[in-house]
């Protein structure tokens, strides 16, 4: 996945969001919904949305240790022997006042492998 465009798209679809109008690039965002009633779901710059977003696919995150100077945020979900594969995305960043925005990106990754995988196994 090399574009925000395709991340939004299948975290979106591992989300259950199905209806998807249109990618707006000038707001990084997918309008989700029908013409009439919609919503912009930006969960790469919206925190609510990507806490959403990784409350409801139950997304482990992991912080690096305060004293290393190597600065990261994980997300991660469990795999279940069988029925899902493990999934894990790690976002690096260079300035602290990054890391709500690394971590928001590592939650959207994740959530986009999720939805990768949930397409896969569709027939």
């Amino acid at each position: 996945m090399t574009t925000d465009r395709e991340l939004l798209e299948l975290a979106a679809f591992a989300l259950g969001k199905h209806r998807i109008l249109c990618y707006e690039a000038s707001r990084n965002c997918l309008r989700i919904g029908d013409r009439t009633s919609y919503t912009l779901w930006r969960p790469l710059s919206d925190y609510g949305h990507a806490l959403h977003l990784g409350v409801t696919l139950q997304l482990d995150i992991e912080h690096n240790n305060p004293l290393d100077n190597h600065r990261y945020v994980c997300a991660s979900r469990c795999g279940i022997e069988m029925v899902r594969d493990p999934v894990s995305e790690v976002e690096e960043f260079d300035d602290e006042s990054w890391r709500i925005y690394a971590t928001c990106r590592a939650i959207v990754r994740t959530a986009a492998e999720i939805g990768k995988q949930m397409k896969e196994q569709t027939p």
